[in-house]
């Protein structure tokens, strides 16, 4: 199954999905977790007191992300969620070592 992972070091996962330029997609297959793409987005958030959610750029996430089974990150927010859960893809708020987490995030989907 493949999993993205929000992730600022491809080592931990350590990054809020609305601060993501890209996210990292795990193939896991039982204990082999292996890195098979790396999917490039515009960053959700803005920082923009005016338009600090872009829900144009949020769809266009979503989208770069069908395929996937699942979502981990750090934190997210309703919206994402939301958005996620339309496409049938799970969204995970953890942090932890990536390949641990995937490991034992495989045995409950």
């Amino acid at each position: 199954m493949l999993i993205a992972v929000a992730s600022k070091d491809g080592v931990e996962i350590n990054q809020h999905f609305g601060h993501a330029e890209r996210f990292l997609i795990y193939e896991v297959d039982g204990d082999s977790v292996k890195l098979v793409d790396e999917r490039k987005v515009e960053r959700y958030c803005s920082f923009d007191p005016d338009h600090p959610l872009r829900t144009h750029t949020l769809a266009a996430t979503a989208h770069a992300l069908e395929g996937v089974r699942a979502v981990v990150c750090s934190m997210m927010g309703e919206a994402p969620k939301i958005e996620l859960d339309k496409l049938g893809v799970e969204p995970f708020v953890v942090e932890g070592e990536i390949r641990k987490v995937l490991v034992d995030l495989a045995k409950v989907l």
